[in-house]
C-alpha cells in the first residue's frame, strides 16, 4: 500500500476543496490568462474549464472592468484587492453580479486568485419580496375598487343598452362604445382581484413538459402562428410540485409576451427546461425551506426590455406594451411565489430570458 507524503496529500485535499467550493474560483496569470477554473466558475461564466483557458479575462467581463484593475493592483501590491457588487455582465452570458476578492498567490510571479460570490441570488430574492410585496399591497385596492367603481359602472352600462333602443344607428355606434369600455374596465378590475386574491394552491405533481406542450400547442394554434419555437427539455425532470391550470397560465403568459416581443421576421422564442439543484428559499408561512432544483426558462430574439424598465417589470401597471394594462406579469410573479417558487429576468437586446425556479413534487425540505 503506497502512503502518499505529506506535501502530496496537502496539494490532493486544497485541489479538492477548491473544486468542491459552491464559489466560482479562477486561476489567472500573466496577462489575464486563465489557468484554473473549478465547476462553479464555470456555471457561472457558463463555459466549461478548457474554453474558459482558451480566453482571457478582458474577453469575460465588460469592457474596462474593475476587475481587470483589480488583479493589476493585486500584483503590484502583493495584497488583497475586493470589490463589492461588481458588474460582470456582457450581452453573451447575461446578468452577472458579484462580490469579488483578488488575491497575489505566493511563490507565483503575476499570479493571482479571484474568488467570486455571486450575488444574482441574493438579488432575485430581494426581487421577489418586492413583487409579492406589490402584489399584497393590491388585496386591499381591489376590494375597494370593485365596491367603488364596478357598481356604478354596471349602472352606466344599463343606462347605454336603454338609451339605445331608441336611437337610430348612427347615435347606436355610440352607446355601443360606452359599452364595450364600460366591459374592459370591468374586465381589468376582475384580473386586479385575481391578482390580490390569497388562497393555498392544491399542489400536486405535474409533468412540466406536459404543460408546456399544452402552451406551445395553444401558441402556435394562434397568437405565435409566425414564430418559430424551440424546446430544449431536460427528459430526466422529476415532477413539478404544482397546479396544472395556474402553471399553464403563467406559461402561456410569457410565451405570450416572448412572441409579441418577437420581430416579425427571424422570430424565435426559446423554451428550455434544466436541473439546477443548490437553491433553497424559506418560502412557507411556517419557515420550512423549499428547494427550487427545476428551471423552466423562456427566451425570445426581441429588442429587448429597456433598462429602466427592467427592475420594476413584476409591478402592477409597468408595461412595455401601447395596450397592455401591466397586470399579466404581476400575476405571473404572484401564481410562481404561490408555488414557493422565484421568477427573474434577464435581457439585452436579441436576448430576453424569464426564469422561472420551482420546488419538485414530494421535496421534504427541511
Amino acid at each position: 500500500m503506497n502512503i502518499p507524503a505529506n506535501d502530496d496529500l496537502a496539494h490532493d485535499l486544497s485541489t479538492q476543496v477548491v473544486t468542491a467550493l459552491p464559489m466560482p474560483v479562477l486561476i489567472v496569470a500573466g496577462e489575464e490568462e486563465i489557468l484554473f477554473a473549478n465547476p462553479a466558475a464555470e456555471q457561472f461564466f457558463a463555459m466549461g474549464a478548457q474554453a474558459l483557458r482558451r480566453h482571457r479575462m478582458g474577453e469575460l467581463v465588460p469592457a474596462g472592468s474593475p476587475l481587470l484593475q483589480s488583479i493589476r493592483q493585486a500584483c503590484e501590491r502583493q495584497a488583497s484587492v475586493g470589490e463589492r457588487d461588481l458588474d460582470l455582465s456582457i450581452p453573451r452570458h447575461g446578468a452577472r453580479i458579484a462580490d469579488v476578492t483578488v488575491t497575489p498567490l505566493p511563490g507565483a510571479a503575476n499570479a493571482v486568485l479571484i474568488t467570486l460570490h455571486d450575488r444574482g441570488v441574493a438579488h432575485r430574492l430581494d426581487r421577489q419580496l418586492l413583487h409579492r410585496g406589490a402584489v399584497r399591497s393590491l388585496n386591499g385596492m381591489s376590494q375597494v375598487l370593485a365596491h367603488e367603481i364596478k357598481n356604478p359602472l354596471a349602472g352606466i352600462r344599463g343606462a347605454a343598452q336603454l338609451l339605445e333602443e331608441n336611437l337610430d344607428d348612427a347615435d347606436r355606434e355610440l352607446t355601443r362604445l360606452i359599452c364595450v369600455e364600460s366591459d374592459r374596465i370591468s374586465g381589468l378590475i376582475d384580473r386586479m382581484e385575481n391578482l390580490g386574491a390569497s388562497h393555498a394552491l392544491p399542489l400536486a405533481p405535474v409533468n412540466i413538459h406536459e404543460v408546456l406542450d399544452r402552451v406551445c400547442k395553444v401558441a402556435k394554434a394562434g397568437f405565435a402562428r409566425h414564430i418559430a419555437i424551440a424546446n430544449i427539455y431536460d427528459p430526466s425532470l422529476p415532477p413539478v410540485a404544482g397546479d396544472r391550470d395556474q402553471l399553464i397560465q403563467v406559461f402561456l403568459n410569457l410565451v405570450r409576451n416572448a412572441s409579441d416581443a418577437a420581430p416579425a421576421e427571424g422570430g424565435e422564442v426559446a423554451i428550455a427546461t434544466a436541473f439546477r439543484p443548490g437553491m433553497r428559499v424559506g418560502a412557507t408561512a411556517s419557515g420550512a425551506r423549499l428547494s427550487l432544483p427545476l428551471e423552466v426558462t423562456v427566451r425570445d430574439n426581441g429588442s429587448g426590455i429597456p433598462s429602466d424598465l427592467l427592475p420594476h417589470i413584476f409591478d402592477p401597471f409597468v408595461t412595455t406594451k401601447l395596450r397592455g394594462a401591466g397586470l399579466g406579469l404581476p400575476l405571473v410573479a404572484k401564481i410562481v411565489a404561490d408555488h414557493g417558487g422565484v421568477i427573474e429576468c434577464e435581457s439585452a437586446p436579441r436576448r430576453t430570458l424569464f426564469r422561472v425556479l420551482l420546488p419538485m413534487a414530494q421535496d421534504e425540505g427541511g
